[in-house]
């Protein structure tokens, strides 16, 4: 079998499911594929955070420097990017179970690799240099394995999902990314502190063991694959002009759409803010406020757990309370990120309000991820392209991620001591950047719909 008829999207098998069972059948099929791609979305990201908890151990160990792990970052972020824009074309046409399955045993193996690495160099103490030059290749493979993981995800949205609840549904798989962090920084705070910090990477390699067979036991690519009709006959919604159009023909409209390209430039400083707390939150803690590692961690986790609940309130605040308007909820959600993303990075404060300032800015800023990094795009492409609406907003976040960790890494070791105060004014910047964009271009984000 070549590797493309390995990934290409299932054709439906000749036996069907009998009519007087299509209902029952397509609710179970479709509960499974989602519950299990949120499940496995989220111990994706346990294979990604690994290096955001490992930061101090490293530094304190004289074997990698700040602005070192901040190119291991960017490298990462930058193959991601670019293997996001791409996969969200390609996932279009693929077998998403099969598709997000092989990007998640490949990160899988990568982690493994990197602890493997780290008790090398504890055992035999080859060069940091070279462990530096190795880690920044092997954690950007990682940056495209995980890059497979988001589109089928938001594509199985599309394929299972009538149009009306497909909002609800985002903001719950948006979600998963919190969930992913919380269990990594909180379960790899422990791993390192108790063991090591390569111990960190194995745990994440089981994790990812542990996604790829829930992939594999619970989604399905599409009802049809399944012997069930399409979700528009399922649903009883009309099909669309688009509908019927080619996907290479709809991936064109997409591209051409000026609305993405402003999504795109939003999201790209929702991401500079959320992951420069994700990446360096924990260091911060250590080195500005001086919390140990575990007290750091246990902080940070409850900035991803109450992330969760920002990113299910932003579907329920747009499709009930505002009733399809994504305006309203980013700019108020986007003005309580700022003040307590301000109040974590410039008053002291105790254990508690550190707690309290975390997780009002993840619950905030997951409003403004969700909708506008997600939403938004989903409200003006065609079903057949979310792929690749998914894969342009992505290399433009993941791209500024990128650079928010060479340059925060550089801001932060600039001079050999940890001077936090130009990083911090440059991540309240992009904060202001990320909801004051699609304010103030509402009217452009209003053009006709292309879906």
């Amino acid at each position: 079998m070549s590797l493309y008829s390995y990934f290409r999207i299932s054709k439906p098998p000749l036996e069907k499911v009998p009519s007087d069972e299509v209902q029952g059948e397509y609710r179970r099929l479709r509960n499974r594929t989602f519950w299990g791609v949120t499940a496995a979305y989220a111990l994706y990201y346990v294979c990604r955070m690994a290096m955001a908890v490992v930061k101090q151990p490293l530094i304190d160990g004289n074997i990698l420097s700040a602005a070192q792990l901040g190119i291991i970052g960017s490298a990462f972020y930058f193959v991601y990017a670019a293997g996001k824009f791409a996969n969200g074309f390609i996932a279009d046409y693929c077998n998403i179970r099969r598709f997000m399955a092989t990007g998640l045993l490949v990160s899988t193996v990568v982690n493994l690799l990197m602890g493997v690495l780290g008790l090398a160099h504890g055992w035999w103490g080859f060069s940091s240099a070279l462990l530096f030059i190795v880690f920044a290749i092997v954690w950007g493979i990682n940056g495209y394995c995980q890059s497979m993981g988001a589109p089928p995800g938001v594509i199985s949205l599309s394929r299972w999902f009538p149009l009306n609840r497909r909002g609800t549904f985002y903001s719950i798989l948006s979600a998963t990314p919190y969930l992913g962090k919380s269990i990594s920084v909180f379960a790899l705070g422990l791993v390192v502190a108790w063991i090591g910090w390569e111990y960190g990477f194995i745990f994440s390699a089981i994790a990812g063991v542990i996604g790829s067979v829930i992939i594999f036991v619970f989604v399905s690519d599409t009802p049809e694959s399944k012997g069930l009709p399409s979700v528009q006959e399922l649903s009883g919604e009309e099909v669309l002009k688009t509908d019927t159009l080619p996907t290479k023909e709809l991936q064109k409209m997409v591209v051409r759409h000026p609305g993405i390209w402003i999504i795109a430039l939003s999201s790209a400083f929702v991401y500079i803010t959320q992951h420069a707390v994700s990446e360096w939150g924990v260091l911060f803690l250590q080195k500005g406020k001086e919390y140990s590692l575990v007290s750091a961690t246990e902080i940070i986790a409850f900035s991803e757990a109450f992330g969760i609940a920002g990113t299910v309130l932003a579907g329920w605040l747009s499709d009930r309370v505002f009733k399809g308007n994504r305006l309203i909820p980013v700019l108020l959600s986007g003005v309580v990120c700022l003040l307590s993303l301000g109040a974590f990075l410039f008053s002291k404060g105790s254990y508690v309000l550190n707690i309290v300032y975390v997780a009002v800015f993840s619950l905030s800023i997951g409003v403004v991820y969700c909708t506008v990094a997600g939403l938004m795009a989903l409200d003006i492409v065609p079903r057949k392209a979310t792929g690749s609406a998914l894969g342009m907003v992505g290399l433009a976040s993941y791209g500024a991620a990128g650079i928010q960790n060479v340059v925060s890494g550089f801001m932060i070791g600039a001079g050999g001591d940890f001077n936090f105060l130009p990083v911090s004014m440059f991540w309240m910047a992009a904060c202001l950047l990320s909801f004051l964009i699609p304010v103030l271009t509402w009217r452009l984000l209003k053009i006709q719909s292309i879906r």
